[in-house]
């Protein structure tokens, strides 16, 4: 069911103290909360709610601590803790007393990432309209953009064969305890000496011992398959839950380090793939890839991403220049005049390709047209603000409805961040310009 509207009173309280009258009402986030169109963002959000059971929780109060999160580079537990000891971020949310205790629990935010799904592209749609609001982007500079492809990485390690098969090992034995599945052994301590010493005979570069470690790594893992199988045979609930493990454990356990195909990279996020973009500093990410437009043209505000999108199973870039192109026409509401690619994007599949400009390309290329396919690389640092400054650098987040929404929430943050900065300078240009007014006042003459 929908929540309640929210009413300020406007009165004061005997007990508690109003946040207008304890905050500076000329902070930059105080000035976002009034440009943010939040009745606009509830009505967009409203038939996701059901008819029946009690009133959700208010709208303004999870997608404020969700822009506020990703605009800080806080994580859920960071953002909550902070609220109660901030009164900017309360009044952020919509909050009119002083709160001295989080109202409602952490795990909200996970189902509401859910629940929001592929609407989360309407925030990036609202900052964008923010921008334009304050000043901050142009209509004009919305007509070029650049595009590229980085790779957002998963939070799992480094996937060696002997932490593969020790991580099944230990994901099975976890699910037996779980479901009350007794094995017959467990080889916990056996697995985790075994994929330590593993380790050290490769640093060694003592390869036959290596070898051989992997081998009792993985007859322990077939005998815990093996064992598992036996044990829920005929029942239907049990077979239906270690079904998808089983089938992550017997392909970890016969996949070798060099074989080229699909491969599974970690045990608990199977979406991971290995992606490669030619750095000489990590040659290999593991993650998923991930498409970034911003604005070629500099906008006063600066750089702002207009689109932003996971790309599973790492397609070529080319192919998917498109549908990028498509969907950042539909939330910047302009059409793209030109479009600034690197070389990854050769082959590509867009529907007007004059229109395309691909970096180090001689033909057609000249004067004005020279000159913004240099700014292509202009790109390359709001990555990186989106990696070092967001949580594009790590998701943390399940799944890739996970990698999805991480992908967008970091692209709204990013924006928001560049919205506060734009209005924080123009403050202080706006003091600077009254104090030398008030500095070159000549005062009057007393009379004599």
């Amino acid at each position: 069911m929908r929540p309640k509207k929210h009413k300020t009173t406007g009165a004061n309280d005997f007990f508690r103290a109003r946040l207008d009258q304890i905050i500076n009402l000329k902070h930059e986030l105080v000035r976002l909360t009034g440009k943010i169109d939040w009745d606009w963002i509830d009505g967009e959000i409203a038939p996701l709610y059901s008819e029946n059971g009690r009133p959700g929780i208010e709208t303004r109060f999870v997608i404020g601590l969700l822009l506020l999160k990703h605009i800080y580079g806080l994580s859920d537990e960071g953002v909550c803790e902070r609220w109660v000891h901030d009164p900017y971020f309360q009044y952020f949310t919509g909050e009119e007393f002083f709160q001295h205790a989080f109202p409602h629990e952490r795990s909200d935010l996970s189902h509401w990432r859910k629940r929001l799904g592929d609407r989360l592209e309407l925030l990036l749609a609202e900052s964008l309209r923010v921008a334009h609001d304050v000043g901050a982007l142009r209509g004009k500079d919305l007509e070029r953009v650049t595009v590229d492809t980085t790779v957002q990485p998963k939070a799992i390690t480094f996937p060696t064969d002997a932490k593969l098969l020790h991580a099944a090992i230990q994901g099975l034995n976890r699910l037996a305890r779980k479901h009350g599945v007794r094995l017959r052994q467990s080889y916990s301590r056996i697995a985790k000496a075994t994929a330590m010493m593993a380790g050290r005979y490769a640093h060694a570069k003592q390869f036959k011992r290596h070898q051989r470690q992997l081998r009792i790594l993985r007859s322990r893992l077939g005998r815990i398959i093996r064992d598992i199988r036996r044990k829920i045979e005929g029942q239907d609930a049990l077979e239906e839950a270690f079904a998808l493990p089983l089938s992550r454990a017997t392909q970890i356990r016969s996949q070798q380090q060099r074989q080229r195909g699909w491969k599974l990279y970690s045990f608990h996020a199977p979406e991971v793939e290995c992606i490669g973009k030619g750095k000489a500093s990590a040659p290999y990410e593991f993650g998923v890839k991930a498409s970034i437009v911003t604005n070629n043209r500099p906008a006063p505000g600066g750089q702002f991403v207009l689109h932003a999108k996971a790309l599973p199973d790492n397609p070529y870039d080319g192919h998917t220049l498109r549908d990028v192109i498509d969907r950042t026409e539909t939330l910047t509401g302009c059409a793209i005049e030109c479009a600034f690619v690197d070389k990854g994007y050769r082959g590509h599949d867009a529907q007007n390709p004059r229109r395309v400009f691909i970096s180090g390309q001689k033909r057609g290329v000249f004067g004005t047209i020279k000159r913004q396919l240099r700014r292509r690389s202009a790109i390359e640092p709001v990555i990186g603000h989106l990696k070092a400054d967001g949580h594009l650098g790590r998701c943390y987040l399940k799944g890739r409805a996970g990698d999805a929404a991480n992908v967008i929430l970091s692209a709204v943050g990013y924006n928001f961040r560049r919205i506060l900065a734009w209005l924080r300078a123009l403050w202080y240009l706006f003091l600077a310009a009254f104090f030398s007014v008030t500095s070159h006042r000549t005062p009057l003459k007393s009379a004599s």
